[in-house]
């Protein structure tokens, strides 16, 4: 027989049990519960998505079936959370809070689907109060309501009910911007004798999100010696129904315009709307705006 070097036989040993190790790593299967560096991409129409034991998909984010990217949150019981996307429109990607309603659910938070820079719901009351002329014997036009505060939704909804007696009467609504010039939103005559009702809706043209609007009722007769009345039955601010009601972007200023306006820097120092007008300037008030305890 022939003789066999030592050395041979421990390094046949050696890669047998080398062999055998690396079979057996192979069927271990790793752990696959940390990412510790690089990213997952979720890309050409999948989805990344967590579901509870019973099926429930609780969390989503990726492609939908309508070929939109979107991010969906729904509570364990399915109901929606929070969504992102897969709306209506294919490219309006509205964020919605949805309420816990079963039957029914609702978005109970959400941005506007016609309006880039407005909040959607909830709507917001509109401010208006009123004045000791919300009864008048005058001719000339008085406040009869007032009040300011800041846009928080692409349309403002008003409805009035004025009376007016012998000669009729007129009304007339204006808006004015903060830093801008009093826009006559709606102004119309009222019949004698009867109670004139008035729906007025005006978009919140050229009017930045936060920037504070000034609204006055005004009211006068049309003769002399007679009486006019107007009185508010909802005053609110609310998301727009259609495309037509988007309001139009206002002109914003370049950052070359307003480095040169303020002498300095970028127009990164420029304040927001929201951050030039806090509360409403009393001395802008209409003399005789009632108190809470008239």
């Amino acid at each position: 027989m022939a003789a066999i070097p030592l050395d041979l036989l421990d390094r046949i040993r050696e890669l047998e049990r080398r062999v055998r190790e690396l079979s057996g790593r192979a069927n271990i299967r790793p752990a696959l519960d940390q990412i510790l560096h690089g990213d997952i991409v979720i890309g050409e129409g999948g989805q990344l998505i967590a579901q509870t034991p019973e099926g429930v998909a609780t969390f989503k984010v990726g492609q939908t079936a309508q070929g939109d990217w979107g991010l969906f949150l729904r509570r364990a019981n399915g109901t929606r959370a929070l969504t992102v996307g897969d709306d209506i429109l294919e490219d309006d990607q509205m964020i919605r809070i949805w309420s816990r309603d079963k039957e029914r659910p609702t978005p109970i938070l959400m941005d506007d689907a016609f309006s880039d820079r407005f909040l959607g719901r909830p709507m917001l009351p509109l401010q208006l109060h009123p004045t000791e002329r919300q009864n008048t014997a005058l001719t000339t036009y008085q406040p009869a309501w007032w009040g300011s505060g800041p846009a928080t939704h692409a349309v403002a909804e008003i409805e009035l009910y004025t009376y007016a007696n012998t000669g009729g009467g007129q009304v007339k609504v204006t808006m004015k911007p903060e830093g801008g010039t009093a826009i006559t939103v709606a102004e119309y005559d009222c019949a004698p004798g009867t109670w004139t009702n008035r729906f007025i809706q005006q978009p919140m043209h050229d009017v930045e999100f936060m920037q504070w609007v000034e609204w006055t009722v005004e009211h006068r007769n049309k003769e002399p010696n007679r009486d006019v009345e107007t009185r508010l039955y909802s005053a609110l601010y609310r998301h727009t129904y259609t495309p037509d009601e988007a309001p139009r972007v206002p002109t914003r200023p370049t950052t070359a315009t307003v480095a040169a306006q303020q002498g300095t820097g970028p127009a990164a120092t420029e304040a927001s709307p929201s951050e030039t007008r806090r509360r409403p300037d009393p001395e802008r008030a209409p003399l005789g705006l009632r108190t809470i305890d008239d």
